[in-house]
């Protein structure tokens, strides 16, 4: 902490992109704790964001005294980005970026994403598109990883610390496969239905559209999961899916990159 303080002090204003996660939640918070008024936490509010998430993001901002933004992105009206390919995290920050060059220039202040040390080995085109973009990593600076994360954010009182990791709901979509308005809500109201029985960490991945939903659950949820199968299936299916899976292998962040052979984190406790 100290380290990430003084990495915080050095750049005397900072717009922290917040998308209400547990990094980005400590982040925003340090920065402010850090810098005051001089630190402004903007969430970017698309169809990749379920509402849930944006609500508990500005809750999160208001409970904590940080200054906060809603702004719209514009990803999903981009061609790169609904044609969904292994890139498609590069043109999804880019939209962000784009977005928030603006009010950076406005405020002259740095941008800085949520990146932690766990997060280099992964395919992560996203990070790509910050590093391009001169994107600051305190968190990659100071050292942190998703332990220190949670332990600090524990310590500190911050009810994100054991939050579940919620990657975007694009990446619930096969590589290759579009993305869309219409199917992105389709997943969002699959995981709330899922996670509504009593399952806080889910992830409906998506084939061939509304086709099949591929639901993955920690591996100690599967067999209670099994027993309540009609209502599990119930659920997704009135999110528009046709066919329901169960996942045997259980969930695992990056599945999507693993079926292509790129690198994915390793599993770690939801």
């Amino acid at each position: 902490m100290d380290r990430l303080s003084g990495q915080l002090r050095s750049y005397g204003r900072l717009i922290v992109a917040f998308s209400g996660g547990a990094d980005s939640a400590l982040l925003a918070f340090a920065a402010t704790d850090v810098l005051g008024s001089a630190a402004v936490a903007v969430t970017a509010i698309s169809p990749s964001l379920p509402e849930s998430e944006r609500v508990a993001a500005a809750g999160f901002a208001q409970r904590h005294g940080i200054a906060h933004l809603q702004l719209r992105t514009d990803e999903d009206t981009r061609a790169a980005y609904l044609a969904n390919g292994a890139d498609r995290c590069y043109h999804c920050k880019s939209a962000l970026l784009d977005a928030l060059d603006p009010l950076a220039a406005m405020l002259g202040a740095p941008i800085a994403i949520g990146t932690i040390v766990d997060d280099l080995g992964d395919h992560r085109p996203g990070q790509r598109a910050a590093s391009e973009r001169g994107v600051v990593t305190p968190l990659v600076a100071a050292g942190f990883t998703k332990d220190d994360v949670r332990r600090v954010s524990a310590a500190l009182g911050l009810e994100t610390a054991a939050k579940p990791a919620a990657a975007c709901v694009a990446s619930r979509v096969a590589y290759g496969e579009p993305v869309s308005r219409e199917l992105l809500e389709s997943i969002a109201t699959a995981e709330e239905g899922v996670r509504a029985l009593g399952f806080p960490v889910c992830r409906v991945r998506a084939h061939g559209g509304l086709t099949v939903a591929r639901l993955e659950l920690p591996a100690d949820d599967i067999d209670r999961a099994m027993g309540m199968r009609d209502q599990v299936e119930a659920a997704i299916a009135a999110a528009g899916f046709q066919f329901v899976s169960i996942d045997l292998h259980g969930f695992a962040s990056g599945r999507m990159n693993v079926m292509l052979g790129l690198p994915a984190p390793a599993r770690r406790p939801a």
